[in-house]
């Protein structure tokens, strides 16, 4: 079903391996939307920088970063032909530093405690940079690349400078060096971050899954030969022109409107689909796909005429693009895995993809989720307070319900295993 030469035990990780980075995502999801709620609901005092911070890394790291280094341990085997080996240990590993250093971390931006500081930035550095390292390492020596493959070695490398700048950053607020180019550094950890790490993720496995998952036509070769090198390669000239304090105006629309033709392509490919048949991730596919476009029009908006009153909106639209896009993988891929591995391992009532998670269920998610998009964009673009509260509890739900379908899911996947029985082969 991944790829063409059909997937093996032997090369799939162990499901643990994914539904624990995906619990663990699932949960700082829920955390971020009580601390919304708290906050909206003045029940939790704090200062708008504390604020800020804790909402981005919790959405940043303990969200996305969590939710991509599971896919990442399923993905690099089945669309990359990479065996990653020892899965189990070295994603406790990970998982476990990446949880110790988020808390270090907010617990830093709440209290400004110096060793907080240089705590988060050890742990956090050496979890994520360890994750990109080993699994940079598998990609590179790969003889043969798909567009895939290629995608991820790039979305990896901009994941390790999006660390080494956090790392930068996190040692400047503890006073640990001069923090000079601090606010230049921090753009260019933003965008290797979101336009870099999470973006790129997603369009190299878009360029197979797509396809495999939807059955659309494929992706025009020039866009997915080319389109990941020409977006890593405005990044780092974005970075120099950073550092070199030289105006990113043009950098930055031409990002923009290479993430609009993608956009507007994939949207197209769902049109165009064998199968005319919808559900709920095909509707989180395109809903994600027109955010993005929404979000980056924006973008080349204001750096053309000035619209900075817009910007937040663009930065909402952005963060949904890319949670549409999780939910969607989120839901093809977990009945799936569940499936797979109990049928793998003979498993005679090993429950069918849509008794895993019932198609409905993730229907009445994208409802929420675009309730949600919707009364965030309320509060931002009418100015109602009123909105930001069932904004932030449309949050706690969304996530809520996406923590509940995988612990189900994992619990189904061991009942099955300790109470049935199995076909020895």
């Amino acid at each position: 079903m991944f790829n063409q030469g059909g997937l093996s035990l032997e090369q799939a990780p162990p499901i643990s391996v994914v539904l624990n980075f995906f619990i663990t995502a699932s949960f700082f999801g829920l955390l971020l939307g009580l601390y919304l709620l708290g906050d909206s609901t003045q029940l939790l005092p704090t200062n708008d920088y504390a604020f800020d911070l804790t909402v981005v890394h919790l959405l940043s790291l303990g969200v996305m970063a969590s939710f991509m280094l599971g896919a990442l341990f399923q993905m690099l085997p089945v669309l990359a032909g990479v065996v990653i080996h020892a899965p189990v240990r070295k994603s406790i590993v990970i998982n476990a530093l990446l949880i110790v250093g988020i808390v270090l971390q907010l617990l830093a931006f709440h209290t400004h405690n110096r060793l907080l500081y240089l705590g988060a930035a050890i742990v956090l550095g050496v979890a994520l940079l360890y994750a990109t390292t080993m699994m940079l390492k598998e990609l590179i020596g790969l003889k043969d690349h798909s567009s895939s493959s290629r995608g991820m070695l790039f979305s990896l490398g901009s994941f390790a400078l999006a660390i080494l700048l956090g790392v930068y950053l996190l040692l400047s607020l503890g006073g640990y060096i001069d923090g000079r180019s601090f606010e230049e550094i921090k753009t260019a950890h933003y965008s290797f971050a979101l336009f870099g790490w999470v973006s790129l993720l997603i369009i190299s496995v878009s360029f197979q899954v797509v396809e495999m998952f939807y059955v659309t036509p494929k992706y025009p070769d020039m866009l997915s030969k080319y389109l990941i090198l020409a977006l890593f390669i405005l990044l780092v000239f974005k970075l120099l022109t950073l550092l070199a304090g030289i105006s990113t105006t043009a950098i930055t629309i031409l990002l923009s409107l290479l993430f609009i033709l993608y956009g507007g392509i994939t949207i197209h490919r769902f049109y165009r689909r064998r199968r005319p048949t919808s559900d709920a991730t095909v509707w989180f596919w395109r809903l994600g796909m027109g955010l993005l476009i929404i979000s980056m029009s924006i973008v080349i908006l204001n750096r053309s005429i000035g619209i900075e009153d817009l910007m937040p909106l663009s930065y909402l639209s952005f963060i949904g693009f890319a949670l549409s896009i999780v939910f969607a993988m989120i839901y093809k891929i977990v009945p799936f895995l569940v499936w797979f591995h109990l049928s793998n391992q003979g498993y005679i009532e090993a429950p069918m993809m849509h008794d895993v998670i019932h198609p409905k269920r993730a229907k009445i998610h994208f409802g929420i989720h675009t309730a949600m998009l919707l009364a965030w964009s309320g509060s931002m673009l009418l100015e109602f307070q009123l909105l930001i509260p069932l904004a932030s509890l449309l949050t706690t739900l969304s996530f809520g319900w996406i923590l509940y379908h995988l612990i189900v899911a994992w619990r189904q996947y061991n009942y099955i295993q300790q109470n049935t029985e199995k076909i020895e082969w």
